[in-house]
């Protein structure tokens, strides 16, 4: 979505809200097509002296595999945005600008990119997720497979035959 920064100013109030979805679904995150459900933005841009303030939240239900079960999991993501714009930058440093060289600004291009680095890298179906057997892949939240959980490092394993 665009919205005119000229708008912006030229508004009553120096404020713009806006509240629309897009839909992400052939995004691709880790492997997966994680956004099944449209993600919404809302939020506002508004006129503060020679910069803009950009307010923003972006919300959705994901759909990931357990990180130790692989059982799909659905999770609610909700990232909040809060950055400067502007049109010239008299410091460097600053953290949370953004120059804008244009009238015109695509929230997709900014508020997308916050989405994805605020994504949980890791994501299980219970706090107490058993996973899967390494050696068979059953489900170990099911009950326990009889593989034997004792494994010898093939570099050790002559040590061990002088144990017997």
């Amino acid at each position: 979505m665009k919205i005119s920064l000229g708008e912006v100013m030229a508004s009553k109030d120096g404020k713009i809200d806006f509240d629309y979805e897009i839909d992400l679904s052939r995004e691709i995150v880790g492997g997966e097509a994680v956004f099944q459900d449209p993600v919404r933005l809302y939020g506002s841009v508004e006129s503060r002296n020679e910069a803009f303030m950009l307010e923003g939240t972006v919300e959705t239900t994901l759909t990931v595999a357990c990180a130790r079960c692989l059982k799909p999991v659905r999770t609610e993501q909700h990232t909040e945005v809060s950055l400067i714009l502007t049109r010239k930058v008299a410091n460097e440093e600053l953290e949370d600008m953004i120059v804008v060289d244009t009238d015109e600004l695509e929230l997709d291009d900014i508020l997308i990119p916050e989405l994805f680095l605020d994504l949980n890298t890791v994501v299980l179906c219970r706090p107490d997720c058993k996973g899967i057997c390494p050696r068979c892949g059953k489900d170990l939240n099911e009950g326990d497979c009889g593989c034997s959980r004792k494994e010898v490092d093939p570099r050790l394993a002559k040590l061990a035959e002088l144990l017997k």
